[in-house]
């Protein structure tokens, strides 16, 4: 009889085996997927356009973060970490699809931006294959993917790589408009499915990073097309704050 499950690690890579292969949009084997979503550029997906959040445009310009070391998880075709390369960060993008890091690298290069790509996941990476500790550490998509085991790994990420005094923000699915799922943990368990991603309240996004202070959570302000930022009214938008004293 095996006997597998020595580490923490072990039973996360246990419980993301639960979940029907199709189901992944998380781990290394996932870039497939991934690939062929960003394989055609001119889908009409909102974010696709080289253009910010308005969230992190509206922290930039209220001063509410200030240029250091970035970290762009799941950075798709690089709108974010343009923007910050383009307001005097150091950034390092990190995501699972090579086809979205081509994208990404063939629009820094048009900018003259330099940012430092990594095709991976961003929670097997090191310090030492990074450029870490950050400053601030930016996330547009990527946690309403994720597991519910895998905010685990997420606040370990945080923990590592998020300077004392450092800004976290992320935006993320609400619940309505989205579609995405308000089912309790277990039930992504037992349909082995994560029903296209997980929805939060502010409530639980207080409760689940409450190891960093709250500077802003909001809803995402609905930008039109000709705007020169990205909005949907259906995500969150959260801003916090390590303690400088950690």
């Amino acid at each position: 009889m095996d006997r597998n499950i020595y580490t923490v690690e072990d039973v996360l890579e246990l419980l993301d085996g639960l979940f029907a292969p199709e189901a992944d949009r998380w781990t290394s084997g996932a870039a497939t997927w991934w690939d062929d979503f960003y394989t055609d550029r001119s889908k009409p997906v909102p974010f696709f356009a080289a253009k910010p959040d308005e969230n992190l445009a509206s922290y930039l310009d209220r001063e509410l973060i200030t240029p250091g070391r970035a970290l762009d998880l799941g950075c798709g075709p690089g709108r974010n970490a343009l923007h910050l390369a383009s307001h005097g960060f150091q950034v390092d993008a990190v995501d699972l699809s090579p086809t979205a890091i081509a994208w990404a690298q063939e629009r820094a290069l048009q900018a003259g931006a330099d940012i430092r790509f990594r095709c991976a996941d961003a929670f097997s990476l090191t310090e030492a294959e990074l450029n870490g500790p950050y400053d601030l550490i930016y996330d547009s998509g990527c946690f309403h993917h994720l597991p519910p085991h895998r905010r685990i790994s997420y606040l370990d990420l945080l923990d590592r790589l998020l300077v004392p005094g450092g800004h976290f923000a992320l935006t993320c699915f609400a619940p309505g408009e989205s579609g995405a799922s308000t089912l309790p943990d277990t039930a992504f368990y037992r349909d082995a499915r994560l029903h296209g991603g997980l929805a939060y309240t502010s409530q639980d996004l207080r409760r689940i990073f409450s190891r960093v202070a709250e500077v802003e959570i909001r809803r995402m302000h609905d930008e039109p097309v000709e705007s020169a930022h990205f909005g949907e009214a259906f995500l969150w938008t959260a801003l916090f704050r390590r303690n400088a004293q950690e």
